[in-house]
């Protein structure tokens, strides 16, 4: 029997629906992270997400919560030093001291620290360290270079669309790059943010669904190798704009051995060579 003395559940969206019958299994698989926990346990739970919260209203364990507001570890403005990240126990970092500071970047240094704090494996002063150091896996949002203006983005590890979501919902402007192999989800629900998409390049298997879902909101190309995405998307990004891979989709029909981290480094060094060939963006 697994028994978690401290656990988070971040959030819960459609994933992984090929494997399971639907999402109230999927729901129920991740509910168990908390389900044989003790009252001296701690179960950590996303303010923002109402099926979340929901859960862990019924924990054995201490139930805390984290988000951007309103939670037991929240982002608040302090004098001076403006957004900080806030404890139960005060206040634990400044984000302007952090490397990484987009939203979800806050999201799960609040879980994190949650998570560690109130396990008694760290204190104030250790988590702000670690804070302050952390760059981030690549993968995830990883900055990959910049020209012209424009800032060039590897989020491969987004096989899903609400991780696809989280990355277009970051950015002010995006040319996105999306697509692959579908793991039965609705990709449509990508195309939520139209006031952010300066333009779509859609790839793999996906590549018409991806291009119906976008129809009629910016400017859509397909492309059939990665080098060629990152010229398309290149020609389409404007000076202050964020080109971003974030699939939405696995990687197996491009990528069958290597997965997300091949595509992502396929990605990366096409876009290096890009930027190396001297193309910049207007």
């Amino acid at each position: 029997m697994f028994r978690a003395e401290a656990a988070a559940w971040l959030n819960l969206a459609p994933d992984h629906l090929n494997w399971h019958v639907d999402l109230a299994s999927y729901e129920a698989a991740k509910a168990r992270i908390w389900m044989h926990q003790r009252p001296d346990d701690v179960a950590i739970g996303f303010a923002n997400d109402p099926t979340v919260m929901r859960h862990l209203e019924g924990v054995r364990g201490r139930g805390l919560s984290f988000g951007l507001s309103g939670a037991d570890y929240r982002c608040e403005r302090l004098p001076v030093v403006g957004g900080a990240l806030v404890g139960p126990r005060g206040t634990l970092c400044s984000v302007d001291e952090m490397r990484r500071s987009l939203p979800h970047d806050i999201t799960n240094a609040l879980a994190a620290a949650a998570l560690v704090e109130q396990s008694g494996l760290a204190g104030t002063a250790a988590i702000a360290t670690a804070l302050r150091s952390f760059v981030g896996p690549p993968h995830r949002i990883e900055p990959v270079g910049q020209g012209g203006g424009v800032q060039w983005y590897n989020d491969s590890k987004a096989t899903t669309p609400h991780a696809a979501l989280t990355a277009i919902r970051a950015f002010n402007s995006v040319v996105l790059i999306a697509g692959g192999r579908n793991k039965g989800l609705d990709l449509a629900s990508l195309a939520t943010e139209p006031q952010r998409m300066r333009g779509v390049v859609a790839i793999g298997e996906s590549s018409d669904i991806i291009a119906n879902a976008f129809a009629g909101m910016c400017p859509i190309q397909r492309a059939t190798s990665m080098r060629e995405a990152v010229e398309i998307a290149g020609s389409m990004a404007r000076s202050g704009d964020a080109v971003v891979l974030s699939p939405g989709c696995a990687s197996f029909d491009w990528y069958p051995d290597g997965g997300y981290p091949a595509r992502g480094d396929d990605y990366r060094e096409c876009v290096h060579a890009y930027l190396g060939e001297g193309r910049v963006t207007q």
